[in-house]
């Protein structure tokens, strides 16, 4: 197809926006495991998970037959304010890498969170009102989803209580500022306002904290407050469910065009954007309709796919969570403090670990300062100013569009751009004033924290 009759960007119309979450385990032969209670090591019931979670989200946790799940129109009203989200095909990078390749990006910035957060937060704020809570708890690594839910949770009226991972907390405080602006209160974690806080204190004095840490705190906050519960902003399967608005739009607008990617690429952390990114193209590949890479990135600091084993764990660094089958490097991991924060979770989306240890997806781990690289090339190329955790999909998707130069095949590459780097100025001069190093854990370090996973 000729250039000029592919526009620079790709808009959706209102009435194309998705009415419906896709589910992809409906069209996985192999389901994901169950989560266990850590208790009794059965499955976990509706009734269990409804002390920690609002009852139609556990709903949509334990559905693993319907291929679509229908989205309320309160929801698919407040998403109308930046939704749908502009697919852009990438001419200027193309050019100056002097590439056959043709890339485009799902660009989730265009709102005030900065990321595909909303997505998923907007509908668990919606769920927690429909059933009367008074307000939510909730951790965050740096910032994305703490403002989401704070925006989520003005929108609907209900108390948000965030505890941010120590670290971010420090490198961050503007985030940690509008997250205020929106109402909700932010404590550092590991904190010593809650039992599990006190005790991971005591065990490792002096951490920079991780989000196996702020979820073990959030969780305590709302299963110890009258009219709470706990809502997380990846990993979980109801996640994976609310972004796949963000493939499903992807899809539209390349069917539009008559567009067939061959790789498709995300960064991965806990697996939320990834996994809504690729769900209905997956689905494809799973009903044998179409045939598609998909690379998850992940950092060299925190990998979990590409160094990590797949097995049951806690999902939390306290133990109060389930355990979840997946990728893992094991509950007490504490990652060094980069500045991918959203991405230094210990384990990944049970969906996207039954996949890929099937082979049906790969896997990729960076470095840091190779990331930041790529995000100011790309930031210089493109204009936009990306965050530390979209940067990973940006340096993975360079290297395949330089693969593509090197042997002149002409590939269509489409990557996640999950959100902005405004916020993360911090990292950006530590990187521009050479301080910034690439952390690397042991094979000695991931084996004990391995150690401690549970024997089932």
């Amino acid at each position: 197809m000729e250039k000029e009759k592919i526009p620079y960007k790709i808009y959706l119309e209102e009435s194309e926006m998705p009415t419906a979450w896709y589910n992809v385990r409906a069209d996985m032969k192999k389901k994901p495991a169950p989560l266990l209670n850590p208790g009794t090591g059965k499955p976990l019931t509706a009734a269990e998970l409804s002390h920690v979670f609002c009852d139609e989200l556990v709903a949509q946790e334990l559905n693993d037959t319907d291929r679509y799940i229908p989205i309320p129109q309160e929801i698919r009203d407040f998403y109308k304010m930046y939704r749908p989200s502009p697919l852009v095909r990438a001419y200027c990078l193309e050019q100056k890498m002097g590439t056959p390749a043709k890339i485009y990006y799902k660009f989730e910035g265009n709102n005030t969170s900065g990321s595909h957060k909303l997505n998923s937060a907007i509908a668990q704020a919606y769920y927690a009102k429909k059933q009367g809570l008074v307000g939510v708890t909730t951790e965050t690594g740096a910032g994305q989803w703490g403002t989401a839910l704070s925006m989520a949770c003005s929108y609907f009226g209900l108390d948000c209580k965030v505890y941010m991972v120590k670290v971010s907390y420090e490198q961050k405080p503007f985030r940690r500022e509008v997250m205020r602006t929106y109402g909700a209160s932010v404590t550092p974690s590991p904190s010593m306002e809650t039992e599990v806080g006190r005790r991971i204190n005591k065990e490792f004095p002096g951490t920079n904290g991780s989000l196996g840490c702020a979820i073990s705190e959030a969780v305590e906050a709302a299963t110890t407050r009258e009219g709470y519960r706990y809502v997380l902003g990846s990993v979980l399967s109801q996640v994976l469910l609310h972004q796949s608005v963000i493939g499903l739009e992807t899809k539209a607008a390349l069917d539009k065009y008559g567009i067939k990617p061959d790789v498709i690429i995300g960064c991965a952390g806990g697996g939320s954007n990834l996994g809504g990114l690729i769900s209905p193209f997956m689905g494809e590949k799973l009903r044998g309709e179409a045939d598609y890479r998909f690379v998850a990135v992940e950092p060299a600091s925190c990998p979990s796919l590409t160094r990590g084993r797949y097995v049951y764990d806690f999902c939390d660094t306290g133990k109060v969570c389930p355990l979840a089958k997946m990728y893992t490097l094991g509950s007490g991991f504490m990652p060094s403090p980069n500045h991918a924060g959203g991405l230094r979770y210990h384990g990944m989306s049970s969906i996207l670990s039954e996949l890929y240890d099937e082979g049906l997806m790969e896997a990729v781990s960076v470095g840091q300062t190779d990331v930041f690289a790529a995000a100011e090339y790309f930031a210089r190329v493109e204009g936009i100013l990306p965050a530390p955790e979209s940067a990973h999909a940006i340096k993975v998707a360079m290297d395949e569009a330089e693969k593509c130069r090197l042997t002149g095949e002409e590939k269509t590459i489409v990557f996640g751009l999950t959100g902005t780097g405004y916020f993360d100025m911090v990292a950006y001069q530590k990187f521009h004033d050479g301080q910034m190093t690439d952390y690397v854990p042991t094979d000695e370090e991931i084996a004990k924290s391995l150690a401690s996973a549970p024997q089932i």
